[in-house]
């Protein structure tokens, strides 16, 4: 349970998470770390709750979701307080990129959960099977297991649990340990919606309750993070073979083309780059724009970073917070040493704010980057705009393209087919034209990647049917028929065999036949069909 409290009133005990305003570094609140040794009795909890809650009807669940979206709708500024205190993130962040996504999310899947999941008949296109009828269910996996982050510790979680529930499942949430308290909540929200305990469970801790959760066999996995964590999550599910679903960032690049509007670009460049402080895995990392054009949109790009307010999240009229941690900010400031060493060239900003806090740093512009540098390979995870120049929309392309992440990218030009045209080209999983990031507040939009961004979607019906396991069923239409193809075997079934190979496959015998009486009884003739 959360305590609000002064540090100097707080002696964190090594069975406790601390809960830290990064704007300050100060405790706000701690919670019991779960002993990793109870996790696989919290995970058969969920299993045994589990097999009950399937048998609600989707119905019923789906209005079980509207009613947390009442309750979250309700606590929405007091949410959206919390957010901004432990995450560090502007009020309007909070309320946009938080709660907002979070209420879509429970009015989405409460509205279209029934529609998504219901049964499907299957058409047969082969001749051989029109005699059965097929139809696809789609069925719950059991415990879903979620690891969560700390950048959007609202919205990612709730992008997974939400599906998750109304589909059948439970759910056992593993918060980011830098995001306790938001963890926490995600829980008490459905609780309060009047969910039973045991249908969403939170268990709280470091890497080491995370691996704890895989241990204990959730039926499926669903993690956000960083690439080097992906990796070992994948290992651990693929040991036991349990499914999973990662996102692991990514390194989204801008495309800006000669035509674009170039005060909406750089507009879109400023706050995609700038949002959340950088620490999203949505952020525009990497810019390659026109050379036509590119004075005009850096100038811009500058002067636009230089007019941002950098302050204290609690303020209403800050628009770019704190870092979650110093430890984040090293890893900024060591890709900019390293793009400055090799000739790239700061603009603006670049430095640390000590005076402001422990993980203040200030916006930055930086250009002449090359694709060697770690700043236009790695993942920044910071408020850095990186501005390459090329001299086509091709090489742009080729640039974009040269990244082991693929997870988004965007496109800006003056005309919509061209940006169709390249967006085709674009390795990623997804592709805005004239915007940025916003997708992920789309709910009809899949939200997940390829290569080192990971695997599997979130969001959306795609999102959804990860969830869930779907069951083909098959009834045949002519129970008392024996079938061709049982045993029995001789020359004449051989003979049968290829005439009936023929007539499905040969080019032009479908047409000879057309018409033709008894041509299907004469391919047949002396066999036993």
């Amino acid at each position: 349970m959360a305590t609000a409290s002064q540090p100097a009133q707080l002696a964190p005990a090594p069975a406790h998470l601390s809960s830290l305003d990064p704007s300050n570094g100060e405790v706000i609140a701690q919670f019991e770390i779960t002993p990793a040794g109870e996790v696989a009795g919290i995970v058969e909890r969920a299993r045994r709750a589990q097999s009950t809650w399937a048998r609600v009807p989707l119905a019923e669940r789906c209005a079980k979701v509207a009613r947390v979206r009442e309750v979250l709708y309700a606590r929405r500024q007091e949410i959206a307080e919390l957010v901004t205190r432990e995450a560090g993130k502007p009020r309007v962040e909070s309320l946009f990129a938080e709660v907002l996504v979070a209420l879509d999310i429970c009015a989405f899947y409460a509205t279209n959960a029934a529609r998504m999941l219901r049964s499907e008949r299957v058409p047969h296109h082969n001749l051989a099977m029109k005699s059965k009828s097929g139809r696809l269910f789609y069925e719950p996996f059991g415990v879903i297991g979620v690891i969560s982050p700390w950048n959007y510790p609202l919205a990612v979680p709730m992008g997974t649990v939400v599906p998750a529930l109304v589909a059948g499942n439970t759910v056992v949430l593993k918060p980011s340990e830098l995001t306790p308290w938001c963890g926490s909540l995600v829980a008490e929200l459905f609780q309060q919606a009047g969910f039973p305990h045991d249908l969403l469970q939170v268990i709280q801790g470091g890497g080491e309750i995370g691996a704890a959760l895989i241990a204990a066999r959730p039926d499926k996995v669903v993690f956000t993070g960083s690439v080097e964590t992906g990796r070992r999550v994948a290992a651990a599910c693929a040991e036991k073979l349990i499914p999973s679903v990662l996102e692991l960032g990514g390194k989204d690049a801008m495309l800006v083309l000669a035509s674009a509007d170039q005060d909406i670009a750089s507009s879109a460049a400023v706050w995609g780059s700038f949002t959340n402080c950088g620490q999203a895995c949505l952020s525009v990392e990497r810019i390659y724009v026109e050379r036509g054009v590119a004075d005009k949109f850096i100038q811009m790009c500058v002067e636009k970073t230089k007019r941002l307010k950098l302050g204290s999240p609690l303020d209403p009229e800050t628009e770019v917070g704190t870092m979650i941690r110093p430890t984040q900010v090293d890893r900024v400031t060591a890709q900019l040493d390293d793009a400055v060493a090799r000739g790239a060239r700061i603009l603006t900003g670049g430095r640390r704010r000590p005076d402001l806090g422990p993980a203040y740093f200030e916006p930055t512009v930086v250009t002449g980057v090359t694709p060697d540098m770690k700043l236009m390979q790695e993942e920044t995870f910071g408020p850095v705009l990186a501005v390459a120049v090329v001299d086509s929309a091709a090489e742009a392309v080729r640039l974009a393209n040269d990244s082991e992440f693929g997870l988004s990218a965007s496109v800006w030009t003056g005309d919509a087919r061209q940006g169709r045209e390249i967006a085709a080209q674009l390795r990623a999983g997804s592709v805005m034209v004239n915007d940025v990031a916003s997708y992920f507040g789309i709910c009809e939009a899949p939200h997940g990647g390829r290569g080192a961004s990971g695997w599997g979607r979130t969001h959306s019906r795609a999102g959804l049917l990860e969830l869930v396991q779907a069951k083909y069923v098959d009834v045949d239409l002519l129970p008392r028929w024996s079938k061709a193809w049982w045993y029995g075997y001789n020359q004449s079934l051989a003979v049968a065999a290829d005439h009936f190979l023929q007539f499905l496959f040969a080019q032009g015998i479908v047409e000879r036949l057309k018409g033709a009486p008894g041509a299907m009884r004469s391919l047949f003739r002396d066999s036993k069909i």
